[in-house]
């Protein structure tokens, strides 16, 4: 996330000064549904925790709040991760890849679990002899985590 921008928000009515501060939000390349896929990356291990989808609301709140937040789509709204398993992301830094239509969000995971399984990352299964196999243990219990 852009430090000199965290926290500031334009003044009331002042919409040439709000205009430069989403202007960020033009340069990203948005699918006809107006979403963009994001990468979510553990900032202290570098492990891809999970892949989500945010939109120009999406995007521009965790840049001003410093909290990772997303669009569901099977919702329809948007998702603020830990809303309800208390497992929240802080960002720490916001990227923008080389064709701009894949946001990176290196983020702090609290808690230790970003998968709705319980587990570390989304990406607990890898391919070994033709098959997936689970090699990431769950943390915690998901019935425990999601009531």
């Amino acid at each position: 996330m852009c430090e000199q921008h965290k926290g500031q928000a334009p003044a009331a009515g002042n919409l040439g000064a709000q205009a430069a501060v989403t202007a960020w939000l033009d340069e990203v390349r948005w699918d006809a549904d107006g979403l963009v896929p994001a990468i979510a990356q553990e900032v202290a291990t570098g492990d891809i925790l999970m892949v989500a989808w945010m939109n120009r609301e999406s995007l521009q709140e965790p840049a001003a709040t410093g909290r990772a937040v997303y669009w569901s789509r099977s919702r329809k709204r948007l998702w603020r991760k830990g809303e309800e398993s208390g497992h929240v992301q802080q960002l720490r830094e916001l990227r923008l890849d080389c064709d701009g239509d894949v946001v990176l969000l290196k983020v702090e995971q609290l808690g230790g679990i970003a998968c709705h399984t319980g587990r570390h990352s989304c990406f607990f299964r890898r391919l070994e002899n033709g098959a997936w196999a689970v090699v990431d243990p769950v943390l915690k219990d998901p019935e425990a985590i999601y009531r």
